[in-house]
């Protein structure tokens, strides 16, 4: 996958965890990693997450840490998004529906301002309109950690046509059960509704 999201779903979620899963996510050459819980602790703490990922990094690369760069892409440094080989976005809820209704609000002030009609919506200018993943494609994968059957408002509009895989939880996840996953996902056959 070119964008893999990691949604978790536990109370108490853990940042040496995480870290390791976007440490393999680098390791593997996924351009893109969105990280999301549904309390936003990781973006509210994302320094703290870096730091983990940073000694991570060292630990599980090594010497080949030089050839592995990560960077977060916030809203005040979008142009930053594509001069790295990982680029790691922290999501929270206000980044999924409510990012939704801030476009529809965007879309709806350029109609009264006359500078768009409303045949103009369709689903290229509602992405362009939003923010939260602004220079990042839609997941094409999303390993989603957690008892709860749900995406717990990670990017609805995104996920569309995105691969879900079910993990019981991300604590002492294993590199085995990691490329387990990728391996599942190689095998599906996407037939885009039909």
């Amino acid at each position: 996958p070119v964008h893999m999201g990691l949604v978790v779903t536990e109370e108490e979620p853990s940042y040496a965890d995480m870290a390791s899963l976007v440490v393999w996510c680098m390791a593997v050459g996924i351009s893109y990693v969105s990280v999301y819980d549904h309390n936003g602790i990781f973006k509210r703490n994302n320094s703290r997450l870096m730091d983990e990922i940073l000694k991570q990094q060292q630990e599980l690369l090594g010497l080949d840490c030089s050839k592995y760069t990560v960077e977060f892409a916030n809203q005040d440094k979008v142009d930053q998004v594509l001069n790295c080989q990982s680029t790691l976005k922290v999501l929270s809820p206000e980044d999924g529906k409510a990012d939704i209704v801030k476009a529809a609000q965007n879309f709806c002030q350029l109609v009264a301002q006359q500078q768009r009609t409303y045949t103009d919506l369709d689903v290229n200018v509602l992405d362009n309109l939003l923010s939260s993943t602004n220079g990042f494609p839609d997941p094409d994968l999303v390993l989603k950690f957690g008892p709860v059957d749900s995406m717990l408002g990670f990017l609805p509009w995104h996920i569309r046509l995105t691969e879900i895989i079910s993990l019981p939880s991300h604590l002492n996840i294993s590199y085995e059960d990691f490329v387990s996953a990728l391996h599942h996902y190689a095998a599906c056959e996407q037939r885009w509704g039909k």
